[in-house]
């Protein structure tokens, strides 16, 4: 059962760009807010992105924090949400690359869905690692080293994967589960 105050105090990035898939944005989001965490949207696009549902244009979201002004050890955790093309978008601009890259460097924890991972190889997060995703990306995943599994959720370390918006319970219960085990450690 989630309580209100668990995760009090920990703030968590939210990394999105237009085509997002929205419930892989807002049900993780809802999860963590309704957990006591303060969560951001972090986009390098200025004031709205928009996400999908599935292949059909959605709703717009206000951007918290623009990624030239956010910084990963401003953060506990970070989020990435799949849909093909934010991810896509994201992972050629440094910028959004280098800011997962430093939360891998700092070893804070990192839950990617869908297509979310195509950043974690990006990051050169994923060597020896053992991850799940959206099924068209196990051949980069295994490619940059991972072991890759068919599974709703696998946790590796500071990793948190999962396939499709169909695992977001399971997703999200292992995010808090982890950022409770942080936060009760810290």
């Amino acid at each position: 059962m989630i309580n209100k105050r668990q995760l009090e105090g920990l703030r968590v990035a939210i990394l999105v760009t237009d085509g997002f898939e929205q419930s892989e944005m807002t049900e993780p989001r809802k999860a963590l807010d309704a957990a006591g965490a303060d969560t951001s949207l972090v986009s390098p696009k200025k004031g709205q992105v928009r996400g999908w549902k599935h292949h059909s244009p959605a709703d717009r979201f206000d951007v918290d924090v623009p990624l030239q002004q956010a910084a990963a050890h401003e953060y506990d955790a970070l989020v990435l949400p799949g849909g093909v093309a934010n991810p896509d978008a994201l992972r050629v601009d440094e910028q959004a690359v280098t800011f997962v890259r430093d939360f891998v460097k700092a070893g804070k924890p990192i839950a990617a869905i869908c297509h979310g991972p195509w950043m974690l190889i990006e990051a050169e997060a994923v060597k020896g690692r053992t991850m799940t995703s959206w099924p068209s990306l196990r051949t980069d995943l295994t490619n940059a080293g991972a072991h890759w599994i068919d599974r709703e959720v696998v946790a590796d370390g500071q990793l948190i994967t999962s396939r499709k918006p169909d695992d977001l319970t399971a997703f999200n219960r292992v995010l808090i589960e982890t950022l409770v085990n942080l936060h009760a450690h810290a």
